[in-house]
């Protein structure tokens, strides 16, 4: 499966590699489509507040204006200047996150509100170039349909297992699980699906 889907998608360009874009992105995109965080973002550098320090210092009713569009605005708007002040207060910034290790970083990352496993990985993989595999809904409703009935932190230990111990391979296959989901299983496109046949 991973194979037949790197030889569909390739290799893909598929986030920033600015850790606080990574940040701010992963943190707005739970419970939208990425459209609308791209709108947020746009928004967010009109008003210079693209950083860690600046979202630290935000007020409050600008940055819930330039988050609207990914809505629960008042929650992420709350959730993202939390979370800005916790690591410039941790660590200094991103160059203090990128000297920590990973699991001590994913441990802090998951002890602050909003942040789950998705969130977490996400920062760290993308934003961080850490191995640490990013599991979604997506790759877990095709892992599924193709008879892998792992979840969770099952499902991501397999992913590390199977996959070259390379962020390169760790992000393609996660984007490569998410252009797929995006085109097949958001338009409910079940018949068509060659994953299903996998099992068989």
């Amino acid at each position: 499966m991973v194979r037949n889907l790197g030889a569909v998608y390739g290799p893909l360009a598929w986030w920033s590699d600015d850790p606080e874009l990574v940040i701010i992105g992963a943190m707005l995109t739970q419970q939208t489509r990425w459209e609308h965080v791209e709108h947020a973002l746009d928004k967010l550098g009109a008003a210079g507040l693209l950083s860690l320090a600046t979202l630290a210092r935000a007020d409050r009713v600008v940055l819930e204006q330039a988050v609207y569009s990914t809505g629960f605005y008042r929650v992420k708007a709350r959730r993202l200047k939390a979370l800005a002040g916790h690591m410039i207060d941790r660590y200094g910034g991103v160059n203090g996150m990128r000297r920590c290790p990973t699991e001590d970083l994913r441990a802090d990352l998951l002890s602050c509100e909003g942040v789950g496993t998705e969130t977490a990985d996400s920062i760290l993989c993308y934003g961080f170039g850490r191995c640490t595999f990013v599991i979604d809904a997506y790759t877990t409703r095709i892992c599924s349909c193709a008879g892998v009935r792992q979840k969770g932190a099952r499902l991501k230990c397999l992913f590390e297992e199977v996959l070259p111990a390379s962020v390169a391979a760790y992000q393609d296959t996660h984007a490569h699980m998410v252009e797929f989901g995006k085109e097949n299983c958001q338009r409910q496109r079940c018949e068509q699906c060659w994953i299903r046949n996998l099992n068989g």
